[in-house]
């Protein structure tokens, strides 16, 4: 039976193929996942874990926490409602991405690449290098932050920081990269005791967990819509979905251990999502009251601001954390990258090689670590607004990641008793369609910066009315395509996609096309009016 996977499979590099080797156990090639006994389960999900937890935990970086701490600094607990509402997104989007990684052997990019040709996926690729290079710097700035606060120096900080993020990646073996990794994802729970000893007020934040509101009423409207696309930008990155399928793919996860990176992946949604909220709470307890509320700088005045209220220890266990969040952030984004070139230029891309066996892999890696590192040493580079722009450009690209995502997961030669379901059809398509709602009311923001309430109901109306239409029309033609091709999901435990060059490349209907053109054409301009808007908060204006 092994024999006929792997000669099945559609890996590019051989090293995806062999032993799961992760931090904490190993599978054998031929273990195809069943075992019985309580005992036996843990220790297979045990050998599993590790994309879903490093990439959730990942997405709490230096970018989250200036996100998640100017939303409790300025506006208290009345966003948290935002993190409720992104955990099924959250799950849904890395769930079809880790099926992909596990079912194809292939990662995001290069399934772009070849399933829509050179030209969507170029726009794929240069968005995600453009956007994961410029939040590798605010990783570095979190790293600048979090050492200066602790009272050490600027420039050997940044530099030893590089030095361990690009030594952890070059040790040659996945199974210490990992154990680095989960180790870094582990001290993530220094929240906890910096939770307790703030003590926010937990009967506020559970009724603004499930009680939706807007702060600040309709003259600051524009500027929190701006922190609400920036909390969807840092929660649900883009570069989230390029890192967990390519790093499912090096594991050598297989469709017959899909339960258990499910639980491996709602295990870091429920950390990410409660760090999130820990960090809101804190900073909401440290600054209510204060002349600091509502005057967010970044991330080390919170760590100010929480010492002022609850003690040294508290800001100092803060700092730490900041900085460990920035390090295992900037493994992600950078593997994310490097994972994202080796696919499309077909190079070597793995950690079970060593950098001789991979040299092109290893030098994107280490170059874009090193490339930011020296940006955030330029004295004079304006680094809290990049913080702020990076979070918010992912909110906005989103949706055209998200898109792609959906379209692969709905192409039947890719996935074929994998393909997505129905509802999950449905339920992608109605957060592709809030996430460009999002993007108009921005747009709206920026253009009339005296909007009124009313206007953006209006906007969010129309945008239901369209989204209402469009899901009766796509219905329509889906119930049609059912009849004609219903799907057969038996033995997909043993599916593997073919190897790319024997699938045809899908007919990309006129409509389609002009659609997916509109909304690329739309969101650049939403792109650079984000700009506009935050060259605009940054002057005072």
């Amino acid at each position: 039976m092994t024999t006929t996977i792997e000669t099945r499979n559609a890996v590019l590099d051989d090293a995806h193929i062999g032993d799961i080797k992760g931090a904490l156990g190993t599978i054998k090639l031929g273990d195809h996942g069943e075992r019985r006994g309580m005992s036996a389960k843990l220790k297979t999900l045990l050998a599993i874990l590790g994309p879903g937890l490093i990439v959730m935990v990942g997405d709490n970086d230096a970018g989250a926490f200036a996100t998640y701490g100017q939303a409790g600094q300025d506006y208290g607990t009345h966003l948290l409602w935002t993190l409720l509402l992104l955990v099924p997104v959250l799950y849904l989007n890395q769930e079809m991405v880790l099926r992909l990684g596990a079912v194809t052997g292939v990662g995001h990019a290069r399934l772009i690449l070849e399933r829509f040709g050179r030209f969507w996926g170029a726009f794929s690729v240069i968005d995600l290098f453009l956007l994961n290079a410029l939040t590798l710097v605010t990783e570095f700035i979190g790293i600048t932050l979090a050492s200066g606060y602790l009272g050490l120096p600027k420039v050997a900080a940044v530099v030893l920081a590089a030095v361990i993020i690009i030594a952890s990646g070059f040790t040659g073996s996945f199974r210490r990269f990992e154990r680095i990794a989960i180790a870094l994802c582990a001290g993530s729970l220094l929240l906890v005791p910096i939770y307790f000893l703030v003590h926010p007020k937990a009967s506020q934040m559970a009724h603004d967990f499930v009680v939706p509101a807007i702060p600040g009423g309709s003259s600051q409207l524009s500027t929190v819509m701006l922190l609400i696309i920036g909390i969807v930008g840092t929660t649900v990155a883009p570069w989230q979905l390029f890192f967990q399928q390519s790093y499912v793919i090096d594991k050598r996860i297989t469709p017959r251990f899909m339960k258990y990176e499910k639980a491996d992946l709602w295990l870091g949604i429920v950390i990410v999502v409660i760090g999130a909220a820990a960090v809101m709470g804190i900073s909401t307890a440290a600054f209510s009251g204060t002349r600091d509320f509502g005057h967010f700088t970044d991330a080390a005045g919170l760590a100010h601001g929480i010492a002022a209220h609850s003690g040294k220890l508290a800001g100092v266990l803060f700092a730490i954390a900041l900085l460990d969040a920035s390090i295992i952030g900037a493994f992600a984004v950078s593997l994310s990258t490097a994972y994202a070139i080796g696919d499309v230029f077909g190079i070597k891309h793995s950690l079970h090689r060593g950098v001789g066996g991979a040299k092109g892999f290893y030098a994107v890696y280490a170059g874009l670590v090193g490339a930011a590192a020296a940006i955030v040493l330029v004295p004079g580079s304006p680094l809290g607004l990049l913080t702020e722009g990076v979070q918010t450009l992912a909110g906005v690209l989103l949706p055209s990641a998200t898109v792609f995502l959906l379209l692969l997961c709905n192409d039947k030669q890719v996935l074929g008793p994998w393909v997505n379901g129905p509802r999950t059809n449905a339920f992608t398509a109605a957060v592709v369609g809030v996430l460009v709602s999002l993007s108009i009311i921005l747009t709206a923001s920026v253009l009339f910066p005296d909007i009124t309430a009313g206007a953006i109901l209006d906007i969010m109306s129309g945008c239901g009315v369209a989204g209402v239409l469009a899901a009766g029309y796509a219905f329509t033609r889906r119930r049609t395509a059912t009849k004609e091709d219903p799907i057969d999901r038996t033995g997909r435990d043993e599916w593997r996609m073919p190897p790319l060059e024997t699938l045809t490349r899908p007919v990309m209907a006129t409509g389609r096309r002009i659609g997916m053109s509109a909304l690329r054409g739309y969101l650049f301009v939403a792109m650079v009016l984000v700009i506009i808007k935050l060259v605009q908060v940054a002057l005072g204006q």
